[in-house]
């Protein structure tokens, strides 16, 4: 959320920055903003006014039982209610239009061209064969994954993983939570289903609530572990000297994916359930972008040890998410089908997400500030799988990430 004071204060960078991110009647928006915000002034103003006065009044203990006396108060206490009522009103029309607000993109990326950069490329790029396997062809012949039987429990996009299928994906899993331990963070297991004040907190209500699976009116199955951990911290004021808090964790995630069932979506190219290792820092502000690098350097690495040729994209104002204000793409190359595949985004919210759960930090000044949140996906297993197994495929077997035997306890899939 953005904070309503930094609007006035920075009021045409602001419009210009929602202006690149495509929003509407900017104008009328920020205006409606600074009115109500007025309303809200005046109103706490005669509020304040009205208490001092009804406290004054009620130590004349002398006219207590004056019936005149006991009007006036009666009628002073049915006007506060009445402006507490709108003060209320007020309250929850200004937070409507900042919660349809996306977050400020960093100031850098206005100096760009309107379109994501390709920072670099990194891994041998296999020439394209077509004797080559597609991935599911791949899952049908070593009967890894079944899409089938996924859609005979479910639907399209929930897929059962057998055998030799299932033991890789634990393996990935176990490796990537290692790695993440080795780099100091602590490994968290948090629920699946988070309620709306949770899915708030981290921007996905209201902006993506078509998105997510419901379990009931107040519940949904999460897009991302990214809201679970992050709001762990929801509501508490951290100390700096335990800066950065660095937390990794390994969910299931469930995701209402747009668009037909079709060539470009096979597979595990686009899936409604997957797994996820995702890891999430807190950090004060001024060195928040010096985290994300690290995070970015850090999943770099994790694909360098998978031997999978990847990419990574600096996204454009009009690429990045909601709540984003700076955001890289790490893609990896699917030799088959002759294109890219995201497996991560990496970004830095800045206080975007801390101003609506309310994280901050006390300085060695004893001053409370907002921190910066960041997150990565470290990563998101069924194209990380599809790629593996397109990549290592030979005539007769896949063979398996040198780093990951040591979890599948096997060297091949045959």
């Amino acid at each position: 959320m953005l904070d309503i004071n930094y609007i006035k204060k920075n009021f045409f960078f602001v419009i210009e920055s929602l202006r690149f991110k495509k929003i509407k009647n900017i104008f009328f928006l920020i205006d409606n903003l600074f009115k109500i915000k007025k309303k809200i002034k005046n109103s706490k103003f005669v509020l304040d006014n009205f208490y001092r006065k009804i406290k004054k009044l009620s130590k004349n203990f002398k006219f207590l039982n004056n019936n005149k006396f006991k009007l006036k108060i009666f009628n002073i206490k049915l006007f506060i209610k009445k402006i507490e009522k709108l003060f209320q009103i007020y309250n929850k029309d200004l937070n409507f239009i900042l919660d349809e607000l996306p977050n400020l993109s960093h100031y850098s990326l206005y100096l760009i061209n309107n379109k994501s950069n390709i920072l670099n490329k990194n891994g041998l790029i296999l020439n394209i064969n077509k004797k080559l396997l597609s991935h599911w062809n791949l899952c049908k012949k070593y009967n890894i994954v079944d899409f089938q039987l996924g859609n005979k429990l479910t639907k399209p996009g929930f897929p059962v993983y057998k055998e030799k299928g299932s033991q890789i994906q634990r393996a990935l899993v176990s490796f990537f939570l290692e790695e993440a331990k080795k780099k100091g963070y602590l490994e968290v297991q948090t629920p699946v289903i988070i309620n709306k004040i949770s899915a708030y907190g981290t921007g996905q209500l209201p902006d993506k609530e078509d998105q997510m699976y419901s379990v009931d009116k107040n519940l949904y199955l999460i897009p991302t572990g990214e809201i679970p951990i992050t709001n762990l911290y929801r509501n508490i004021i951290l100390k700096s000297e335990n800066l950065p808090i660095k937390s990794v964790g390994h969910t299931l995630c469930f995701r209402k994916e747009a668009g037909s069932w079709g060539k470009n979506v096979r597979g595990l190219n686009r899936l409604h359930q997957f797994d996820k290792v995702e890891i999430v820092q807190l950090q004060e502000s001024k060195k928040s972008y010096k985290s994300l690098n690290l995070m970015l350097r850090y999943v770099e690495d994790l694909l360098k040890k998978l031997f999978l040729p990847y990419r990574i994209l600096k996204l454009c104002i009009g690429d990045l998410g909601f709540c984003s204000s700076f955001t890289y793409d790490i893609e990896v190359f699917s030799s088959v089908q002759n294109k890219w595949l995201e497996v991560s985004s990496i970004s830095n919210f800045e206080t975007y997400q801390s101003n609506r759960m309310k994280i901050k930090y006390k300085n060695s000044n004893n001053c409370i500030n907002l921190l910066h949140t960041l997150n990565g996906s470290a990563l998101a297993l069924p194209r990380i799988l599809a790629a593996l197994l397109e990549n290592n495929q030979a005539k007769y077997f896949i063979k398996v990430p040198k780093v990951l035997i040591p979890y599948t306890k096997f060297d091949k899939i045959f």
